[in-house]
């Protein structure tokens, strides 16, 4: 069975030449899944095998359109093609998404570094509420409760 880097692969209409083919896979998923009707195509795939004719039946453009779009998602490696004479039978192949993901996943430590940041924030707003129900500096007041533990309802004025 062929990569998804074996297949003669058009360049990409944006990007200049790039060194490591790790790098260029990446460039070709993220830019495959940069459009929504692609996106859509590999949802239908997920669930099963199915011809371009089938792929393209939920979608108000023309079967030309949706084998443009399968056949840049092919380039990226995210859809196999298996020939059968004329018919071709698309599937979801998931190895170059699992890279993308990967990639993703390192930067992780930057957004984990804005939660933990977030949790201490909060915590300090929790130590700033008083028991006793007043405010504490920087504390929000809680409402009073009754003896059995619920917010006491206000008397209404009169006027």
């Amino acid at each position: 069975m062929s990569g998804p880097m074996d297949a003669a692969v058009t360049p990409l209409p944006f990007a200049d030449a790039v060194e490591d083919p790790h790098e260029e896979l990446l460039d070709r998923v993220f830019f495959a899944l940069s459009d929504p009707v692609r996106r859509a195509i590999l949802r239908r795939l997920g669930e099963e095998r199915l011809l371009v004719s089938e792929v393209a039946a939920p979608f108000a453009i023309s079967l030309q359109a949706v084998s443009r779009h399968v056949q840049v998602l092919v380039q990226a490696g995210l859809v196999q093609q298996e020939r059968t004479g004329r018919v071709a039978r698309c599937r979801l192949e998931v190895g170059p998404m699992f890279a993308a993901a990967v990639w993703i996943n390192e930067y992780s430590r930057y957004w984990q570094a804005q939660f933990d940041a977030l949790a201490g924030w909060v915590k300090k707003l929790a130590r700033g509420s008083r028991a006793d129900g007043r405010r504490a500096p920087g504390g929000r007041r809680r409402p009073a409760r009754s003896s059995r533990g619920r917010p006491r309802q206000r008397a209404e004025r009169s006027r």
